[in-house]
């Protein structure tokens, strides 16, 4: 009976005349009928959203039923009815598939979407349908979201940046890895017990870290375009956590044919993320050209550009500028991709072109980024 009730869901409420539920009897079999979910909700709710396929329009269909669903009691159903990774899948159907941008311009509907990232990239695009409370309410979304990006990134970057360690000055950090052992014992020889053959710690010393005060420059430079958000979303968090390092002064522009410095957004993750333009061509050169402008110490400086190379200008001028930036003396790192999976798609010819010219080309998660780069201020 739970096979036939499946396949009664697959097939949708169309089958109803040829294959008819079965009725429940508490056994395990009949699961879909459990914690008093029956399999006529679970169908209204796959009906509401799958019916596109038909091409009707679900809000206008007659019946004698008591209600109807709207988009915002849909988002409350399927909550009840299945698990958070069964709605996520249903959600980015209903936006992808199915273009139902009004989950975006109803507040009360945009505030029940899970907060993910799927639903902040989503936000990101339609963001110009929004207005007034329904803005407001998208606007939180990506402060929560952005927060659980930086807080997940943030432990391991700051660990790869923030130098050796300082055998002449205490941390109020309390890890074995940061243990002064020779000043525990040193300070604490006056509290030996002769009696037991032990010393009695009254204060355990850590060492802290050498913070890098002279600082280095990082230029982070974000090409736009559509299929590149998943970068652009990581690189603003990451910007955001380089801007609270006392070694950092960051500076990020994001680019298409026009560059936008979002440098003095750095401590507003939603004002730098809601900046976002995605669309439009790719000049490289113009982008790099902008960063140039922006090295005072060459040697103390790293430009960081993440793109996929994909260059809608003259790749002489992009070569001739990246030439330009490595002879000064500063570092250019060319990030291919930059999300937490690193999987790369970019332009390998222009790649290897500016690699052969000295720069480092390659595909990164933010981690790997922030260890590389210590270990560049480093050496």
């Amino acid at each position: 009976m739970h096979t036939l009730n499946r396949w009664r869901l697959v097939l949708g409420g169309y089958a109803k005349n040829q294959l008819e539920f079965g009725d429940g009897d508490g056994s395990e079999e009949d699961a879909s009928l459990e914690n008093g979910i029956s399999c006529m909700d679970l169908e209204e709710a796959l009906d509401f959203l799958y019916n596109r396929e038909q091409g009707e329009d679900v809000r206008r269909q007659g019946g004698t039923e008591a209600s109807r669903l709207t988009a915002a009691t849909w988002i409350t159903k399927i909550r009840k009815l299945f698990p958070k990774e069964t709605v996520e899948i249903l959600e980015r159907h209903a936006l992808d598939r199915y273009g139902m941008t009004e989950l975006l311009t109803d507040r009360e509907v945009l505030e029940k979407l899970e907060p993910n990232q799927e639903l902040l990239k989503t936000i990101l695009q339609l963001k110009h349908l929004m207005k007034g409370d329904v803005l407001d309410a998208a606007r939180r979304i990506v402060k929560k979201v952005a927060e659980e990006i930086a807080k997940k990134l943030n432990q391991d970057i700051r660990k790869s940046l923030l130098g050796k360690i300082d055998r002449n000055s205490s941390s109020p950090v309390r890890s074995i890895r940061n243990l002064d052992m020779q000043k525990t014992i040193r300070r604490n020889l006056r509290h030996y017990d002769t009696e037991n053959h032990r010393i009695m710690l009254e204060q355990v010393y850590f060492n802290g870290r050498t913070k890098r005060y002279s600082q280095w420059r990082v230029v982070i430079a974000v090409d736009e375009s559509g299929s590149m958000l998943d970068s652009v979303i990581h690189s603003a968090v990451m910007a955001g956590i380089f801007a609270r390092l006392p070694m950092l002064d960051t500076k990020l522009v994001i680019f298409d044919t026009q560059v936008v410095d979002l440098s003095a957004h750095l401590d507003d993750p939603v004002a730098t993320l809601m900046s976002i333009q995605l669309g439009g061509g790719t000049y490289i050169a113009g982008a790099l050209e902008y960063c140039e402008r922006l090295i005072d110490n060459p040697h103390r400086t790293m430009v960081v550009l993440v793109s996929d190379l994909c260059e809608g200008g003259s790749v002489a001028g992009l070569l001739g500028v990246t030439r330009g930036i490595i002879e000064s003396g500063a570092k250019l790192i060319c990030l291919t991709a930059l999300d937490m999976e690193a999987n790369p798609i970019y332009d390998r010819r222009i790649a290897q072109q500016m690699a052969d010219l000295g720069a480092f080309v390659g595909a990164m998660t933010p981690e790997a980024l922030g260890d590389f780069m210590g270990k560049i201020m480093n050496g």
